[in-house]
């Protein structure tokens, strides 16, 4: 069972060993004023030397924010989303070209930019996204030209 100590007694510390033991420090495990400890310090400038860390490539600061690499993303949506308003409008034959330039559009995207600046363009290994925007493409591109043409 364990006892309670009201804010006025007698206790080794008082409230600040109330506090001690609360926040898990004791004064047994405080070190000493003047004491060293076993392991070297480290220097607050400079980070710790890690083996299997990979080096920065750019210097702080110079690092674009990270809705810049959602741009080509954007690109490419506002563009399928032109096809299909193109579609609703009633043209066949034009909209499912227009979403195959926004798929061929993702694919360059995909092949000319860097990993850190595709965004959410990659979905798998690049030479896969590659080839499924293509291939969607060219049968988008099938489609319309053997769409035939409404009148009306």
């Amino acid at each position: 069972m364990e006892a309670t100590v009201a804010p006025g007694d007698d206790a080794p510390g008082g409230d600040a060993g109330r506090e001690a033991e609360q926040s898990g420090t004791t004064e047994e495990s405080r070190p000493e004023p003047g004491a060293q400890e076993d392991r070297p310090e480290q220097d607050a400038e400079s980070p710790r030397a890690d083996p299997g860390a990979e080096p920065s490539r750019a210097e702080p600061g110079t690092e674009a924010p990270g809705w810049l690499a959602q741009i080509p993303y954007f690109l490419v949506l506002a563009t399928m989303a032109a096809g299909i308003v193109v579609v609703a409008a009633a043209y066949f034959k034009r909209g499912p070209a227009i979403i195959a330039g926004a798929l061929l559009l993702a694919a360059a995207f995909r092949i000319l930019l860097p990993e850190e600046r595709i965004g959410m363009l990659a979905v798998r290994g690049r030479w896969l996204d590659i080839a499924t925007a293509v291939t969607l493409a060219v049968l988008l591109i099938v489609l319309a030209w053997v769409a035939p043409q409404l009148t009306s």
